[in-house]
């Protein structure tokens, strides 16, 4: 009996366009977030002196009377807001409206910062953050409510009904939209 040599079969391991988009944006969102700690130290590349002239700008510290410090306490908190940006506009859960909480503290404290006239950094931004708690910690109970009431209702998984409450618009600007 003489065998025959079988053909092989080619797997194409060939990607949709779907998946190419994914795949480029989860490389953009990848490098975006490892170059973090580079963001974190450029603070390293700041002159000691209370004045700090570039060509782009000149920063005079008079505050912290040190143009190092006060960059390395900017950067503390604009990395920070910076990750909390990138997963807020990459999180496809219900709850990521929660996210606006933390990134409006960190830009009131930036704010903060940046006026020099300021002695405590820290101080009021409870104060501040009032409005946005008001409206995004009702929002999130009330989207919570309606998740565990189609759970009594329904025979559904949590990850069903969480996929059903999933928002995701097909590309970023939409996303943007949707918050204006």
């Amino acid at each position: 009996m003489h065998k025959q040599p079988q053909k092989s079969k080619e797997v194409k391991l060939s990607l949709l366009p779907e998946d190419k988009r994914s795949l480029v944006t989860g490389t953009v969102v990848a490098t975006l977030i490892a170059v973090t700690p580079y963001l974190f130290y450029l603070y390293e590349s700041v002159p000691d002196n209370q004045i700090w002239d570039t060509f782009l700008f000149t920063f005079n510290s008079n505050f912290y009377e040190n143009a190092k410090t006060a960059v390395w306490i900017l950067t503390g908190k604009l990395v920070p807001v910076y990750l909390l940006f990138i997963w807020f506009f990459t999180c496809r859960h219900w709850w990521y409206h929660v996210l606006l909480v933390p990134i409006a503290m960190y830009v009131f404290q930036i704010m903060n910062i940046l006026n020099d006239d300021l002695s405590y950094v820290d101080e009021l931004q409870m104060v501040y953050l009032i409005p946005v708690m008001a409206i995004v910690i009702p929002s999130i109970y009330l989207i919570r409510a309606r998740i565990f009431n189609k759970i009594n209702d329904a025979n559904k998984s949590l990850e069903e009904l969480e996929a059903e409450f999933k928002i995701s618009p097909k590309n970023f600007w939409e996303k943007i939209k949707a918050y204006f």
